[in-house]
């Protein structure tokens, strides 16, 4: 098992920034690859970005340019940094891990951390 512990949402206006952080235990010896989703209200759960054990990040269309995704292997933390956030960013973010790959729905994504919540005023 692996748990995955996220931190760093907020309330922020538009054009600012915010770095959320994902600490992950347990049996990661295991993982592949971890990422981060989001899900707004009335809306689908989409993939944000996401990074390999071997560095490999892939984004999200509308992120591109504005987000970035690291990961500490030794602290077994991933990061996301996201600059010029905008109101459509807003959403409950995801942490997310599995050992093969995070498909774009999250549908068959083996670990979750709790969420948290980032909210971009206009």
């Amino acid at each position: 098992q692996v748990q995955l512990v996220e931190s760093g949402g907020g309330l922020v206006q538009a054009g600012e920034s915010l770095r959320l952080s994902c600490a992950a235990s347990g049996s990661v010896f295991s993982i592949n690859v971890m990422g981060w989703y989001r899900q707004a209200p009335g809306k689908q759960r989409e993939l944000v970005a996401s990074i390999t054990n071997t560095g490999f990040a892939n984004y999200g269309d509308s992120v591109k340019g504005r987000f970035s995704i690291s990961r500490d292997n030794a602290k077994k933390t991933v990061y996301l940094q996201m600059n010029s956030l905008k109101p459509e960013d807003t959403a409950a973010y995801y942490c997310a891990a599995d050992p093969r790959v995070l498909d774009t729905l999250g549908v068959r994504v083996d670990y979750w951390g709790q969420g948290t919540q980032v909210t971009v005023s206009s």
